[in-house]
């Protein structure tokens, strides 16, 4: 299904070509080191972007990486400022999913845009990893709010 998937997203809709423009732009931004945190997340998101079934996005804080104190204050008044930015492409994108939702075709693309908003709007520290790791996560995410509210 997850292949089928990837299919759908890529051959009728052209996600690869949406994949390599999020990606070279994130190159970009990269290479002019002021915006770095964002042209990273950019590339990460890129690679969701190529097979986005099967794959999630998610916060390096979640996935425990230790990061640099600097680093990640730069990251987060770099991410302050690319708000307004990352607010304008989150609104395009639901247009975008409602647009795709209209046809019965359109809906996976549409569930894969969807679940990318978060990513559009902040894309600084975020790590592209199989779903199977982002459902582990949730997993372990549940077995603590359980343990805590039994005791």
């Amino acid at each position: 299904m997850k292949t089928l998937g990837n299919i759908l997203w890529h051959i009728p809709f052209l996600g690869f070509v949406n994949a390599i423009l999020v990606y070279l732009l994130g190159l970009l931004l990269t290479a002019t080191v002021i915006a770095a945190p964002i042209g990273l997340g950019l590339m990460e998101f890129g690679k969701f972007l190529f097979a986005p079934f099967g794959h999630a996005m998610v916060s390096k804080s979640e996935l425990n990486v230790e990061q640099n104190k600097a680093w990640k204050t730069y990251s987060t008044i770099v991410m302050i400022i690319y708000f307004p930015f990352g607010l304008i492409l989150c609104i395009l994108a639901i247009f975008q999913v409602v647009g795709l939702f209209i046809t019965l075709i359109g809906i996976p693309p549409a569930l894969v845009v969807a679940k990318s908003l978060g990513t559009y709007l902040n894309p600084v520290n975020k790590k592209c990893v199989h779903q199977a790791v982002r459902d582990e996560l949730d997993k372990r995410k549940a077995q603590v709010e359980i343990d805590k509210n039994l005791r």
